[in-house]
């Protein structure tokens, strides 16, 4: 696990935080990656570490799973991919012993949801493949980690040679949480105590389709036309 500050750092934007993060990920430039941002918020940060790698980059499908009368607690995550994987957070579940029907119930709208955002945001692409290939996943941050850390596990199972998780700001447990979910861990900050996610950020303003739409289109300009990347850089 890298962390590169456990003081409390605050960033201008994502694209701000996304440019922070891309400047400690250059190592990773000649294993050939693909980075893959958890929407929305993570399309922001994600976009410059793929610039920044020279990498594709794209969109991992995750949505949490709510509890029963607590939305916010994780029950697990449903993970778009060529064959939807529902992974499954195994101690909250024996905690709060929800029904099969409820989890089936919040597993259906979530899949909704991604199948939504999949049509709008890839426009009949097949999602990548993972196996065999040095795999980045980029958030804006992580709170409990508890999304992140299914999206991982899913990921895992399609066989990745390297799996890394980037982000600009967590707090120390769940970084500790994530480490054996993936084969690395950058993190910029890792502050204590730590608030929320937004906290660390003076603009956080919710991220729109259109944004994430903007940013996959100019990445893959970028992609096409090599030499003239930086006439895409400002979507």
């Amino acid at each position: 696990m890298t962390v590169e500050g456990v003081h409390e750092t605050h960033f201008h934007d994502r694209r701000d935080a996304g440019r922070r993060l891309a400047s400690v990920m250059r190592k990773f430039k000649s294993a050939n990656p693909i980075v893959l941002a958890l929407p929305r918020g993570g399309l922001p940060v994600a976009y410059d570490v793929a610039k920044e790698l020279k990498a594709p980059l794209d969109i991992l499908f995750v949505r949490k799973i709510g509890a029963p009368g607590h939305p916010d607690v994780d029950l697990g995550a449903v993970v778009d991919g060529a064959h939807p994987e529902i992974v499954l957070n195994d101690s909250v579940v024996r905690m709060l012993a929800p029904d099969q029907a409820h989890i089936d119930a919040e597993t259906r709208r979530e899949l909704a949801e991604i199948e939504r955002r999949r049509t709008l945001y890839l426009n009949g692409r097949e999602p990548p493949e993972a196996r065999g290939r040095t795999v980045i996943v980029v958030d804006d941050g992580v709170a409990t980690g508890g999304t992140v850390k299914a999206a991982l596990k899913a990921i895992d199972r399609h066989k990745p040679e390297w799996l890394v998780l980037a982000i600009p700001v967590a707090p120390p447990q769940a970084l500790l949480d994530l480490q054996s979910a993936a084969d690395e861990v950058v993190c910029l900050s890792s502050p204590e105590p730590f608030w929320a996610v937004g906290a660390y950020y003076q603009d956080f303003t919710e991220t729109t389709d259109e944004e994430v739409m903007a940013l996959l289109g100019a990445n893959r300009a970028r992609m096409v036309e090599p030499d003239h990347g930086d006439t895409h850089d400002h979507p």
